[in-house]
């Protein structure tokens, strides 16, 4: 599975920007697929994620503002970014590991990632 972001740019606090990831393969729609991010000095943080079978969750710090969703047709992941600050200036990555049953191996894929700044 390749994944491909795209999206990122530079917005002024709180403007939008939208995100998307598009994965290669037959298999998307069995992923969980997830959005990352990481800021210059900081640890790679988890900001969204959608399962396999459609329920999403949401870093504490972005879940009023961010909209994750999914679309299998597609194969494409999405970001919707509303309310930007400052403090999401980072490097957005797309994630997505196979689901795997309980003895199964699992299998991690990321994206590129795209750059994502919001200036005050």
């Amino acid at each position: 599975v390749q994944l491909q972001a795209s999206g990122g740019g530079l917005v002024q606090a709180g403007g939008s920007l939208r995100l998307s990831c598009v994965a290669s393969g037959s298999i998307f729609s069995t992923l969980n697929m997830d959005w990352y991010r990481q800021a210059p000095g900081k640890r790679r943080e988890i900001v969204a994620g959608v399962h396999s079978g459609g329920s999403t969750t949401y870093n504490y710090a972005v879940r009023d503002r961010f909209t994750v969703s999914r679309d299998n047709a597609e194969n494409t992941l999405t970001l919707q970014m509303n309310s930007l600050k400052p403090g999401d200036t980072a490097v957005y990555y797309c994630h997505a590991d196979n689901n795997p049953d309980p003895g199964t191996r699992r299998h991690d894929y990321w994206g590129q990632g795209t750059q994502v700044t919001v200036s005050s």
